[in-house]
């Protein structure tokens, strides 16, 4: 089982998270958060807050990843490397959604205005081209963290950028960087540093000038 989260599938690759896929606790998600990027364990364990609601069964303790592919329950519309439910498969990586969203990095080194340039381009495209086109306040919300997470996985949260070939990789393989190089980052992420990288996100995603 896959999902249309590129780094839940890269944490399957790796077997951090269950091979197949399935029957993904709170525990098996924090620990695969900890060892494989370094998250501060009690963020990691908060994040799982928002993955269990894939299983919609009351009282649910664990999920699949394909039950992920629910349109609009967690996917959505717009995404940087999916096309949307309305075009056919919502959940595999599409080369040619990811062209588009790639042809908005424009330096080797990425930005967090890069990656909300190429946020809000995939919005509009989808806009423009999807008559069940859908973008609700939440899924705003959560996607901030989506563009910014190239960052607080593989970059530095403090200048918020991250190099692009490893950001590539990721997104086309579903594999960490380490071939290029990428290593784990030494110092914990936690939800303030996740915070400020999500800041940089939303400040540049205000179109406003002067």
């Amino acid at each position: 089982a896959r999902s249309p989260c590129p780094m839940l599938n890269t944490l399957a690759n790796h077997n951090y998270l269950p091979r197949d896929g399935r029957s993904i606790s709170q525990s098996v998600w924090t620990d695969a958060l900890v060892n494989a990027l370094n998250f501060d364990p009690a963020t990691a364990k908060a994040l799982f807050g928002n993955a269990i609601l894939a299983n919609t069964s009351d009282g649910a303790g664990e999920f699949d990843l394909d039950q992920m592919n629910v349109h609009n329950l967690l996917e959505h519309d717009a995404s940087l490397s999916r096309s949307d439910a309305y075009f056919g498969n919502n959940h595999l990586f599409d080369p040619t959604v990811f062209a588009q969203t790639r042809s908005y990095w424009t330096d080797p080194t990425l930005t967090a205005t890069m990656l909300a340039n190429s946020k809000l381009a995939r919005q509009i495209h989808s806009k423009a081209f999807n008559p069940t086109y859908t973008y609700p306040q939440t899924t705003e919300e959560t996607s901030y963290n989506e563009a910014g997470f190239p960052i607080i996985a593989f970059g530095n949260m403090e200048e918020g950028t991250v190099r692009r070939d490893w950001v590539e990789y990721w997104f086309e393989n579903e594999r960490l960087p380490t071939a290029l190089g990428w290593k784990v980052r030494e110092e914990p992420i936690t939800e303030e540093k996740m915070g400020k990288v999500v800041k940089r996100i939303t400040d540049a995603l205000n179109l406003v000038t002067g």
